[in-house]
């Protein structure tokens, strides 16, 4: 089992920027993909982000330019760095990790809202 928590969300205006960071414990040792999903309101929950142990990375289309995710192996942590924001990146962001053995754990979420 790993244990995730998230810090980082808040109040933002359109065009500003935010850090999302999410701290793992645990089963560390098992941990191959980490990344993050989003659930804005009305809105089923869909993968903004995720980067595999061996650095690779995905994005939505939507935030492709704009978001950058990162990972320090050292520090068991994984970053989404989220600039240019939208109102429409208003959601709650739920960091995630994938297992070795395909088991799934989340964090408990952190709320993001983007307006004036």
């Amino acid at each position: 089992q790993v244990q995730l928590v998230e810090s980082g969300g808040g109040l933002v205006q359109p065009g500003g920027s935010l850090r999302l960071s999410c701290a793992a414990s645990g089963s560390i040792f098992s941990i191959n993909v980490m990344g993050w999903y989003r659930q804005g309101p009305g809105k089923q929950r869909e993968l903004v982000a995720r980067i595999f142990s061996g650095g690779t990375t995905n994005y939505a289309d939507s935030v492709k330019g704009r978001f950058t995710i990162s990972r320090d192996n050292a520090k068991n942590t994984v970053y989404l760095q989220m600039n240019s924001l939208k109102p429409e990146d208003t959601a709650v962001y739920y960091c995630y990790v994938l297992t070795t053995n395909y088991v799934t754990n989340w964090g408990q979420g952190t709320q993001v809202t983007v307006s004036s």
